[in-house]
């Protein structure tokens, strides 16, 4: 369904170490680098079909996270989940809602991880047992 998500980044060096980190346990390689014409740099995680972007804002304002949004990361099991996890928090970012772990909700088990990164972004890690 999707083609490819971007955030807002206001220090793209501190959110490439941050993605480095927290993307790497899930395989994704280092991103590709580019500068818009506009000048702004932009980081581009391409991975199984999917391209994941964190950019400057080209028009110049600070980045700012969504209000309810939530980019959710599709992890393989659930030390991976936990893994995604202890990387944001050990990368710059912020633990958030209830610790890691399964939870059972409408759609079944789950196991989940919720953190922001260092711009605010919320990000969840999930799995689901089959």
């Amino acid at each position: 369904m999707f083609n490819h998500i971007m955030v807002g980044s206001n220090d793209i060096e501190r959110s490439a170490r941050f993605y480095g980190a927290v993307l790497g346990v899930l395989g994704v390689p280092e991103p590709i680098r580019n500068q818009a014409a506009s000048g702004h740099l932009r980081l581009f995680y391409r991975h199984d079909g999917s391209t994941f972007c964190v950019s400057e804002p080209i028009d110049g304002a600070p980045a700012t996270c969504a209000n309810g949004g939530t980019i959710g990361f599709k992890c393989a099991s659930a030390e991976q989940v936990q893994a995604f996890h202890d990387a944001a928090v050990a990368a710059g970012g912020t633990s958030i809602e209830d610790p890691p772990g399964l939870r059972n909700g409408s759609l079944g088990p789950m196991h989940l991880a919720y953190v922001r990164d260092p711009d605010g972004n919320k990000l969840c890690a999930i799995h689901r047992p089959k």
